[in-house]
């Protein structure tokens, strides 16, 4: 159970970078010899983040045990170091799901069941039951939001009946500049306040997020309507590494200020923190789908950044449909690789198998992800082999060739929240493989999140296993499924069934990024 929490919320607009600022306070704390566990609380009636879309919402994460959690449980995973699991994620969907299931059990023995006490009862009971001596509690969405009273009521209840020095309410505001009338305009945050005062919150910390830096006296102002000492607001500027936040509030004394205000130790050293500050000229094209936010492929783009080159460019798959050879050539020859990631659909498919086919034939290096992996199946039954119209039953159930079908055991499901393949699974690495030169290892966990498979037993003929001859796929990776593929005669043509951009972390991206990036540097020599 923690003895001290932590409770951040946000004000004026959301996706102003409450995920990363909890993140980064959460890291520098450890830095300092906190024991700190962190909860994302989601208001949304969602059970968990597994059916949302991606232009909406952005990406899916997946954690070691199987859980679909939004993008901010990726923040924490990359910014801690450590794997996040289900229990670092409420959702509001979880909250009254099990609210319903007892009193239809009868477990509140005929009482009326209502918001208070028996929901907020629920969240508290989650929140105490954190492992860890600190626990930092992100609350999703602004203050005002109908769907996230209730928690905003329930940690107010948690404060009054622990200790309220035990708890730190942090709140994160963006203050806006108008440029008509070159000034800061406080007023929004003003106003975001006084709700979270109205609910029986006090704020002890503002943090105000801003484009640029703010003069000290509308920091002042902010301070005097907040009744919150001037100390204790703190400004956050857009920067343009996100990884260089624990720095900023190290320097700026943050570790303290908690310390003091929880009255807890902390070890005075220099911050260990070591992120990416140059990088590598190449141009990397992440042939997507989901254009509606550059969130939809986090993981991804967090994962090259990490791995020391600038941020990939989303190219849209169903751009390269209505392009010839020709023209997906000449839109994709000044990219150094490709990656094709995940999805579900057949919107932009034919584009993504034709930006495959590029790289296949003219050497680029290539790596696919998950439905990635599966297109490079296709493309290469159709164009090597001439299977003409292979492909997945998932984009084409009349297909002739089902190079690519539904997992048996799928086809009994009918729910489709949390009942794909999920989570952490055992692999074996082929020996004689660039996969095996990558890991060094014959056996490992990596995170799925799929229902579709390589068909490999009425379609062997387009495999075969290293050290074999033939232009054929070479089985690299292998479970019950088909979990790897590539090719011998390229310089990194690597596809993959499982999500390794789940996995990367800060100053450890995972291996098949900096592969990639090797690869690169091999042929530009």
């Amino acid at each position: 159970m923690p003895e001290k929490y932590i409770v951040v919320t946000g004000g004026v607009l959301s996706g102003i970078g409450k995920g990363i600022f909890s993140a980064s306070l959460a890291r520098l704390l450890k830095e300092v010899g906190v024991d700190i566990n962190v909860l994302k609380i989601d208001p949304y009636l969602n059970v968990d983040a597994g059916t949302m879309n991606p232009n909406q919402h952005g990406e899916v994460f997946v954690t070691d045990d199987g859980y679909e959690a939004d993008l901010d449980l990726g923040h924490y995973e990359r910014f801690l170091g450590v794997s996040m699991s289900r229990r670092n994620n409420i959702t509001a969907g979880q909250i009254y799901s099990t609210i319903i299931q007892r009193e239809r059990e009868g477990k509140y023995l005929g009482s009326t069941v209502q918001v208070v006490p028996h929901v907020t009862s629920e969240i508290k009971e989650r929140i105490t039951s954190m492992p860890g001596k600190v626990l930092s509690i992100e609350i999703g969405g602004t203050v005002g939001d109908i769907e996230g009273e209730v928690f905003l009521e329930a940690v107010r209840e948690l404060a009054f009946e622990k200790n309220r020095n035990d708890f730190l309410f942090i709140h994160v505001t963006y203050v806006p500049y108008l440029r008509v009338t070159n000034e800061f305009k406080t007023k929004p945050t003003q106003q975001s306040v006084q709700l979270l005062r109205k609910i029986g919150i006090q704020p002890d910390v503002i943090v105000v997020r801003s484009e640029m830096p703010i003069d000290s006296q509308s920091l002042y102002k902010i301070a005097l309507f907040s009744g919150v000492p001037r100390d204790m607001v703190i400004n956050l500027p857009d920067v343009g590494n996100v990884y260089q936040i624990p720095e900023t509030l190290y320097e700026a004394g943050v570790h303290k200020l908690v310390a003091n205000r929880l009255n807890i130790q902390i070890e005075e050293k220099p911050l260990g923190w070591s992120y990416p500050k140059s990088f590598k000229p190449y141009r990397i094209a992440l042939v997507g789908k989901y254009l509606g936010t550059d969130d939809a492929y986090k993981s991804i783009i967090e994962s090259i950044f990490l791995s020391g080159v600038q941020k990939p460019v989303v190219i849209d798959a169903q751009e390269l449909e209505e392009l010839d050879d020709e023209g997906v050539a000449q839109k994709l020859s000044s990219f150094d690789a490709l990656i094709i990631p995940g999805g579900f659909g057949r919107r932009g498919i034919e584009g993504k198998i034709k930006a495959i086919k590029y790289a296949r034939e003219n050497k680029k290096p290539i790596l696919g992800i998950c439905l990635g992996m599966q297109l490079m199946v296709i493309e290469f039954a159709r164009n090597v082999f001439n299977l003409k119209g292979a492909n997945s039953t998932e984009f084409d159930v009349e297909t002739p060739y089902p190079v690519v079908n539904m997992m048996e055991e799928q086809k009994k499901i009918m729910n489709l929240g949390g009942t794909m393949r999920l989570g952490a699974q055992k692999m074996q690495v082929l020996k004689g493989t660039k996969l095996y030169s990558i890991y060094g290892q014959e056996e490992v966990y990596e995170r799925h999140r799929h229902r579709y498979e390589a068909d490999t037993v009425n379609f062997g003929f387009l495999y075969k296993f290293p050290g074999e001859e033939g232009y054929k796929l070479t089985i690299s990776g292998k479970s019950e499924f088909l979990e790897a593929i590539e090719l011998d005669d390229h310089p990194f043509f690597v596809g993959i069934q499982y999500h390794p951009e789940y996995k990367s972390k800060v100053g450890a991206p995972h291996p098949l990024f900096t592969a990639l990036i090797k690869a690169i540097e091999e042929v530009n020599k």
